[in-house]
């Protein structure tokens, strides 16, 4: 079987989409041939069986250029894959989806936010099945929507025991927008502060030019901590070294709230490091101590996991790596698509 794959980037050390480079690396060892179709193109090592073809954002070209290269990969390799996945960008359905159709290609897309707009419900149509991994997802209301893994690579995500912890840390890391909800974050470390809690807050990534103010403004509910060394604000940092600072700390605090499912809390879990988190998608399979109302009791529940035995958390971080694997894994995510294909 021959895959065509669309993604936004193809860039092994990007902070955000690195791991599509996992992903095609995984499907590689699945598909005879890929070809990945994606908007820009960095750094990246694949089998020779995987072709990367970039619309050309990295080399500054107008968006009519971008929508030349589309059709014309399209059309030029329809005879090099028998099949479509679109990862996360409806563009690609509305433009090619009639075409690949036509061509009698099945589609599947990939969308898990919790809005979605017209284009969205008009790609949902398009395509043969919409995959989801959050069941608050706006796609999951499809009659083709089906729920699937989130592609966590379990050999480049697991725990390192030759890193040692950082006492007492704290880690949130993924990109910095209002969706993050970072005061409530600095409101629970502000928490911990005042009931003499000992604590290191671990921020790490960067903010898109659109959410520069809501970065300064977070900068500035955070100067009293960071100031004393309480809150630390790290900057950005490749996908590649994400497994390292997750096995440098203690918890991982996530405040995305349901609607989607943010990968980095899986990628957390896999590296056996106890979580917390806001999202309700969580319920029905992680126990209530992990999951929080607001920031008095993301404190309390942060307070009580770094106060936890060592054994007891070393027992915790098992489990949802167990959990993680077996439902998000990305060996399970390329069986999903290989069985809808």
């Amino acid at each position: 079987m021959k895959l065509l794959f669309l993604t936004q980037k193809v860039d092994r050390n990007d902070d955000v989409m690195g791991f599509v480079h996992s992903w095609l690396l995984k499907f590689s060892r699945k598909f005879e041939k890929i070809i990945a179709v994606c908007l820009e193109k960095g750094e990246y090592n694949l089998p020779k069986n995987v072709k990367v073809l970039s619309l050309g954002k990295e080399s500054g070209r107008s968006r009519l250029k971008y929508l030349f290269n589309l059709y014309k990969f399209i059309i030029k390799e329809r005879k090099n894959y028998d099949c479509v996945f679109v990862h996360m960008n409806q563009e690609y359905v509305i433009l090619g989806g009639l075409i690949w159709r036509f061509l009698g290609k099945k589609i599947i897309f990939w969308h898990n936010h919790r809005h979605g707009s017209f284009f969205t419900w008009l790609s949902a149509k398009i395509s043969n099945a919409v995959f989801y991994t959050s069941p608050f997802a706006y796609t999951a209301r499809f009659k083709n929507a089906k729920i699937a893994p989130a592609g966590i690579d379990a050999e480049v995500f697991k725990r390192n025991e030759n890193i040692q912890k950082i006492p007492r840390s704290i880690l949130c890391l993924g990109r910095i927008s209002p969706v993050k909800r970072l005061e409530v974050l600095i409101e629970a470390a502000e928490e911990l502060e005042k009931n003499g809690v000992e604590f290191v807050l671990n921020i790490i990534g960067g903010a898109p030019e659109r959410d520069k103010e809501y970065f300064e403004k977070i900068k500035t509910l955070s100067r009293n901590l960071e100031e004393k060394g309480r809150i630390k604000f790290l900057g950005e940092i490749s996908n590649l070294k994400t497994p390292e600072i997750y096995n440098q700390n203690e918890i991982f605090v996530n405040l995305t709230p349901e609607g989607s499912l943010d990968k980095t809390i899986l990628e957390a879990m896999a590296c056996e490091v106890p979580v917390v988190v806001a999202n309700k998608s969580f319920e029905k399979d992680l126990p209530g101590r992990l999951i929080f109302e607001n920031s008095r009791d993301l404190a309390e529940k942060i307070s009580a996991l770094l106060n936890a035995p060592f054994d007891e958390r070393k027992t915790l971080g098992r489990q949802l790596r167990a959990y993680s694997i077996e439902n998000h894994g990305l060996d399970k995510l390329t069986e999903k698509i290989i069985r809808e294909l």
